[in-house]
């Protein structure tokens, strides 16, 4: 199989599944009760957003040469803030949980929000899949070498070498299936990898005995900020 078709198999699997959970779902309304059917509601609502959100992720990765996407000063702690409070619910239904610990004094980034948004997201729907109420995912944000990093850590099983060498040297060529990694996300990892070089920013994942960090380092913003938190 070539590079290209393979690729082609990554994307189509991974946008594939929402669409087979939206169909089970949806199978399931005709005999749910009225809490039942409030429930397969709110997750084919949930599904359906995460797909479009890989969809427009897709999009945007084919029009980054055009250079169309603005770096600004970015207030890194609330985008967190933001991607857990989206995701707890997600988290919540899996019987999962994610803790945060900010330590930066450098609150502002340049990036593109949106991107930014989008590769904490991947890192944090990844690391869902390998926590529990004893090993619980977390999302870290601290000043390293005059820029900031926002590393997440899960517990999972060991990433395969083949991609954890291309993100310790920054960049996942391709959409790629994650294997001992099942409900891991390689087109997430592929989509984080092309956003984070748009910002200049330097994307890399650590291995450890028990589980994987994702990090990724921004250049420090000095413009203030009313948003800034």
């Amino acid at each position: 199989m070539t590079s290209e078709v393979s690729s082609i198999a990554v994307v189509a699997h991974e946008l594939k599944t929402p669409l087979c959970i939206l169909r089970q779902l949806a199978l399931s309304i005709d005999s749910a009760d009225e809490k039942s059917f409030k429930k397969a509601r709110a997750q084919m609502i949930q599904t359906s957003e995460r797909a479009l959100r890989q969809v427009n992720d897709l999009t945007k990765v084919a029009r980054l040469e055009d250079g169309l996407f603005e770096l600004e000063a970015v207030p890194v702690r609330a985008v967190c803030n933001e991607v857990t409070a989206e995701l707890r619910e997600l988290f919540r239904e899996n019987h999962r949980d994610i803790n945060w610990k900010y330590t930066n004094k450098s609150r502002l980034v340049l990036a593109n929000r949106d991107m930014l948004y989008s590769v904490i997201y991947n890192f944090c729907s990844n690391a869902m899949h390998y926590s529990d109420v004893n090993t619980k995912a977390t999302i870290m944000v601290r000043d390293k070498k005059g820029k900031v990093e926002i590393l997440v850590r899960d517990f999972g099983p060991a990433l395969p070498t083949k991609i954890w060498k291309e993100m310790k040297y920054g960049f996942i060529n391709e959409p790629t299936s994650v294997a001992m990694r099942p409900g891991s996300s390689g087109l997430g990892l592929y989509i984080a990898s092309k956003f984070s070089k748009y910002m200049n920013g330097e994307v890399s994942a650590i291995r450890h005995r028990d589980g994987t960090s994702f990090s990724l380092i921004l250049p420090i913003s000095n413009q203030m900020s009313m948003f800034e938190v």
